[in-house]
């Protein structure tokens, strides 16, 4: 789908505030609050917009320690046996294939640093992970729900 500069303007409106009701978001773009409902629903529908979420800040509910951890994998591993080696850790919030030295990037949030000690020693034992090399994160400097182009 193509999105022209309403569309874009949109979705930026939406990620900065979800709960913003068609007519606010028409009155900072310049549309009716019927027009924008008509373009929201066609980003919908057309799997543009895929959801409204929540954004919870992670210390509120305990998680107060954030790493990033590089896997190393002894041979092959495709995207899909990566995927389903971390998936069942609560404490991964995003996964990555890459490029370069490592295989994958996983970034993880935990209670505490024991918390992040013991998700990192279950995830060590998946099988074919030969390594792992974590940092851990002091500050977050810029927390977007989703990057993309135009936002």
């Amino acid at each position: 789908m193509r999105l022209d500069e309403l569309d874009r303007r949109i979705v930026a409106q939406l990620m900065e505030n979800a709960r913003a009701s068609y007519a606010q978001i028409g009155d900072a773009i310049g549309l009716s609050a019927p027009a924008v409902k008509r373009r929201v629903d066609r980003l919908r529908e057309e799997g543009v917009i895929t959801g409204f979420a929540a954004v919870v800040d992670p210390a509120a509910l305990g998680w107060t320690t954030e790493a990033f951890i590089e896997i190393f994998y002894d041979g092959a591993r495709s995207p899909e046996e990566t995927y389903e080696s971390v998936r069942k850790y609560p404490e991964v919030i995003a996964a990555y294939t890459i490029t370069g030295e490592a295989d994958a990037l996983i970034h993880l949030r935990a209670r505490d640093i024991s918390h992040l000690e013991e998700t990192l020693e279950r995830l060590r034992r998946e099988p074919n992970i030969a390594q792992t090399k974590t940092s851990i994160v002091l500050s977050r400097l810029i927390g977007r729900p989703t990057d993309g182009p135009g936002t």
